[in-house]
């Protein structure tokens, strides 16, 4: 790809050089270039790019996209002055693999909770109805039925148009995409063309991040913003930000609600450890997912399949087909009637649902013992929320490590526990060891109870100190249960 044909896909100020100059990758990471690559310095969350130009130019770059000029002056390199080199990255990334997602039906999905249920349960729903279709999300990517594994929920430009390229040449008509807010705040999805986006929710996450719950809402606030007159949004009426959201949209926007009056709206009729009995839009289905929250994370798909111009009758019948994804509401049952229930509930906001699904669906017999951490070197602020949100829907709760990092399990814990008012302590324990506190729960546990074990759901390793152990809450629970 030559210099002169950036001046096409973003806004350059100036070319410093020769602009017929062709370079060969486009690399933000100055540990990987090499020979004639263009390096990208970003001004990220922690890092400046622009402080790595040089040990760019001395690995062989021939070409710096960047937002100010070095002091030092370099022979033979082209530097192209841009105002946003984050911008421009997605952009010219889309350029070079030839702007896969114009060729594309790419819905986005975006909020705190339910874009990995939504997402994967539209690839689901197309492969039913007869689609060749891509994903791109947290538990795994895939191009066709070809899966690939998945490190960051929205990957990096690059990376992300490689994918969207793979997808077009493997025949795909749909990408189904979770579009996480430091996705849209260091504009990843810069240069993609949206079909479609979801608002799913949004309450307590990230502010470790964003450090303000407004600057979080105005981060996925930009997703919706940017969306083009042609293309549809679908927003979640029941979440009271559901509309704000859609304040300065462009797009045809619809809504989605089990509560009030809205273009797709669902009732559950029944509900039961195995699944629901749903209405949507007047018609009744059966469905394995389970929950207020699961109906509108169907009621989404629904609507997602409508605006795509699907046949009703046909989008109804695969709906009731889909199956549970990894680690979201998963359930394990032992020989002698105890069922364990897997979700990646990592929030307060989240937990509170599944933990209020459980006790409309349980009866007064069964007791809810609830096992759940808090993830280290993040937002600190929730742990005390996670706690009561535990503490008020179970009869007993078990506190323990998620992923701590770099910091001591049990501060966690203990940070956790000032959540928990006074005589609401005498249940609860806390046992930082994962494992011995999955255990513990289940020999608390009778025959007909159920353990929710919340926190890491599809997640197959435990972090602390900077190394991933394997460690799967599914697998413990079946070795305890003796069911492997």
């Amino acid at each position: 790809m030559k210099v002169s044909s950036i001046y096409n896909c973003t806004e350059v100020i100036n070319i410093v050089g020769d602009d017929s100059v062709v370079f060969n990758n486009i690399i933000f990471d100055s540990r990987k270039v090499a020979e004639n690559d263009l390096f990208v310095a970003v001004k990220g969350y922690s890092v400046d790019g622009h402080q790595y130009i040089s040990k760019a130019i001395a690995l062989g770059c021939s070409v710096v996209i960047c937002e100010q000029m070095p002091d030092e002056e370099y022979k033979n390199i082209t530097f192209v002055l841009v105002k946003d080199s984050s911008i421009a990255l997605g952009q010219i990334a889309s350029a070079y693999y030839g702007n896969p997602s114009s060729e594309l039906k790419i819905i986005g999905v975006t909020g705190t909770n339910g874009k990995t249920t939504i997402a994967t349960l539209l690839y689901q729903l197309f492969a039913h109805l007869g689609y060749e279709s891509g994903l791109l999300g947290t538990v795994a990517n895939y191009i066709g039925s070809k899966k690939l594994s998945s490190t960051h929920t929205t990957p990096d430009p690059v990376t992300l148009n490689a994918l969207l390229r793979d997808m077009v040449d493997a025949g795909c008509e749909f990408c189904f995409m979770e579009v996480s807010s430091h996705a849209i705040h260091q504009n990843r999805i810069a240069g993609v063309n949206f079909k479609g986006g979801v608002f799913t929710n949004i309450t307590h996450d990230h502010l470790d991040y964003h450090k303000t719950f407004s600057a979080y809402i105005a981060a996925k606030k930009a997703f919706f913003d940017s969306l083009p007159k042609n293309a549809f949004a679908i927003t979640n009426a029941d979440d009271k930000n559901g509309m704000i959201m859609m304040q300065n949209c462009k797009a045809q926007v619809k809504t989605y609600s089990i509560r009030a009056m809205a273009d797709f709206k669902a009732k559950i009729i029944e509900s039961m450890i195995e699944g629901m009995q749903l209405q949507i839009n007047n018609k009744e289905l059966w469905t394995p997912f389970v929950g207020k929250f699961n109906a509108q994370n169907l009621l989404a798909v629904y609507g997602v399949a409508l605006s795509l111009n699907q046949e009703e009758d046909e989008v109804l019948l695969a709906i009731s087909k889909l199956n549970a994804v990894d680690g979201r509401f998963q359930t394990i049952r032992s020989n002698n009637g105890i069922t364990a229930v897997v979700d990646y509930a990592h929030t307060p906001d989240a937990l509170i649902n599944v933990v209020e699904t459980i006790n409309q669906i349980r009866n007064t017999e069964q007791y809810l013992i609830t096992v759940v951490g808090a993830g280290g070197d993040r937002d600190a602020t929730k742990r005390p929320e996670m706690a009561k949100a535990a503490v008020s829907g179970s009869d007993k709760v078990v506190l323990t490590s998620d992923n701590p990092r770099s910091e001591d399990p049990q501060a966690i814990i203990n940070d956790m526990m000032k959540g928990v008012d006074g005589a609401d302590g005498l249940r609860v324990l806390s046992i930082a060891d994962r494992k011995e506190a999955i255990k513990t729960a289940c020999i608390l546990a009778k025959p007909g109870d159920i353990i929710l074990v919340a926190g890491k759901g599809h997640e197959d390793y435990q972090e602390i100190n900077g190394v991933k152990y394997p460690f799967d809450d599914r697998e413990i629970i079946k070795e305890i249960f003796e069911l492997i």
